[in-house]
């Protein structure tokens, strides 16, 4: 019997529908806590020039565990924090979509720093904050040493994605809605 590359697609997709919710279970305060604590540690390790910039920011918006799959279709989920002097003021979640060529899973950690009075205050003003529409985030890619453009540094918003781990690899942050939950 002869089956062409698409006769599986539906046993693929069905797979996928039942191992993202399984990487992307809700967590608790504590475990979201402790995540963001080890994500900030590693990023520290990762960049003097980002903990430099943490220190500047108004507020950072920190996903310490986010899960991207995708085949032809993707999807990605995490739950973080947004800190304001170090403390952990309130929980969000990141959710987004995609349609276009992908294949693969990943787990990233991300990191928004609203450097500003107004965008921090945009952001938490919003009722689900999507990147791209209602802010535009600098993604920082670190360079020699861990250091990062002066011209980056500089923008109102600033984002980092690290410790990508997968097949897939996606740097960026538009199309991503972060909305506030309860924790």
């Amino acid at each position: 019997m002869h089956t062409n590359r698409y006769s599986r697609l539906p046993l693929v997709f069905a797979l996928a529908a039942l191992l993202l919710p399984a990487f992307t279970q809700a967590a608790s305060k504590e475990e979201i806590d402790a995540n963001i604590d080890e994500a900030l540690v590693k990023f520290y390790e990762e960049s003097a020039a980002g903990k430099r910039l943490a220190g500047r920011a108004k507020g950072m918006l920190v996903f310490p565990r986010v899960v991207k799959a995708g085949i032809g279709i993707g999807g990605e989920y995490g739950e973080g924090a947004l800190l304001i002097g170090g403390d952990k003021v309130e929980y969000y979640n990141t959710a987004g979509a995609s349609i276009g060529f992908q294949l693969g899973a990943q787990i990233k950690s991300q990191i928004i720093m609203f450097m500003t009075d107004d965008a921090l205050d945009e952001f938490r003003s919003s009722d689900g904050w999507e990147a791209g529409i209602d802010g535009s985030v600098a993604v920082v890619e670190f360079g020699t040493g861990g250091e990062i453009s002066s011209n980056s540094a500089q923008q109102p918003i600033i984002g980092f994605i690290f410790s990508n781990k997968g097949l897939m690899y996606n740097l960026t942050f538009e199309g991503s809605k972060m909305t506030k939950i309860d924790r």
